[in-house]
């Protein structure tokens, strides 16, 4: 058995029950559940984001979950060092970490580094950022056609990211994805499990969840949201899916039908795109599980 400090990651996509099991686990092992999920950083969105309740977090210390305002940025390099902190001050009073989310790219900076990107130049990223998903991901295809062909051509945030890399330093974002730094994955003993339930039972629970968020406050959330001058029309937090749907619902634009039904079909479509990952990307050992029993893979 490995000497290295112990680490548990529950992963997978969106509504598949990961924070249920994270529980569980940390109250059978004497855990700390971390979040790893990008959306579930904001303090604004807890209705929206399916952060845990008040309730799940008394029964087990819970970490990085509303920890960042919305009117911040978080990336994957800030939630990762925050992450290490944590995972480290965990250890250090002999409990174990229980990483849980959805967002591989937080998992994968944590795991294994960051890619020394140089900063960008501010009027490339201007520039790029101003451009329609479908022209970005066209000038991908001509600067940088291995990004272009690994991306999903609607995936507006990475696409335009890949693009402004190659415009303002020369080379791909592969070349500096190669060479990355800091990962704690070789300096800790990692237990994983991904939940990968049927599609078509995710996709139900997904469309479940989402009228039971229309319900519970996610319309008075958002509109809180916006309220704020000092959240920016391009947060992040902004973006987050059913913030879109339902600012055009308090605009006037679109009824809550209309607004609840786009809002499933954005979560669909998110999840899919998790399910895809989490299924091929994450290495071998990873288990791919359906129904865990909450210390069956924790040994």
């Amino acid at each position: 058995m490995s000497n290295l400090p112990r680490l548990a990651l529950i992963a997978g996509p969106t509504a598949s029950g990961k924070s249920a099991l994270a529980i569980k686990l940390a109250e059978a092992i004497g855990g700390t559940v971390i979040n790893a999920d990008a959306s579930q950083v904001y303090r604004d969105l807890r209705v929206l984001s399916a952060r845990p309740s008040e309730a799940d977090e008394a029964r087990v210390p819970h970490q990085l979950f509303g920890y960042v305002d919305g009117a911040e940025a978080c990336s994957a390099a800030r939630w990762a060092g925050d992450a290490v902190a944590v995972i480290d001050a965990v250890h250090a009073r002999g409990g174990v970490p229980v990483l849980v989310g959805g967002t591989g790219l937080y998992l994968r900076t944590l795991l294994d580094g960051i890619a020394p990107v140089p900063d960008i130049d501010p009027d490339i990223r201007a520039t790029v950022r101003a451009l329609p998903v479908a022209d970005a991901h066209a000038a991908l295809i001509r600067e940088d056609p291995a990004a272009a062909a690994r991306l999903a051509a609607a995936d507006t945030t990475r696409v335009a990211r890949a693009l402004e890399v190659v415009r303002s330093t020369g080379r791909p974002l592969s070349y500096w994805q190669q060479q990355r730094a800091g990962g704690i994955g070789e300096r800790v003993a990692l237990s994983a499990a991904v939940l990968l339930p049927d599609r078509e039972e995710l996709f139900a629970r997904c469309d479940r969840r989402l009228d039971t968020m229309f319900e519970e406050g996610a319309v008075e959330e958002v509109s809180a949201l916006l309220r704020r001058r000092d959240v920016p029309d391009d947060a992040p937090v902004r973006r987050a899916i059913g913030v879109p749907e339902i600012t055009d619902l308090l605009a006037g634009t679109i009824d809550r039908d209309e607004a609840v039904t786009r809002a499933k079909l954005a979560t669909r479509q998110y999840a899919k795109r998790q399910y895809t990952w989490f299924r091929n990307q994450p290495p071998a050992n990873w288990r791919r599980i359906i129904k865990p029993d909450p210390q069956f893979y924790f040994v």
